[in-house]
């Protein structure tokens, strides 16, 4: 347990983004699973359409500090892959 009155606040802070940050993450993980099954069943108009929401998410995930830059522009990039292919 925390001892000083920073470190409560701190560990109050901690908690209330961590349920944020899950939030954040569980969206993403769906929408990366979305966008994998409908790149996979070659439908091109639909991996499109999820596949710029999914950007959009990282993007938006980036701004908050949720994901590092480096792994949303990866996850970018594969996305990119796959939408302009089709």
């Amino acid at each position: 347990m925390a001892n000083t009155k920073s470190a409560i606040k701190a560990a109050r802070r901690a908690a209330r983004l961590t349920v944020r940050n899950r939030g954040v993450l569980t969206r993403i993980k769906t929408l990366h699973k979305k966008f994998s099954s409908a790149a996979a069943s070659g439908d091109a108009k639909s991996a499109k359409a999820v596949g710029i929401e999914y950007v959009s998410a990282m993007d938006r995930a980036v701004k908050s500090g949720v994901v590092h830059r480096n792994a949303a522009s990866r996850a970018k990039a594969h996305a990119a892959k796959f939408v302009m292919a089709k």
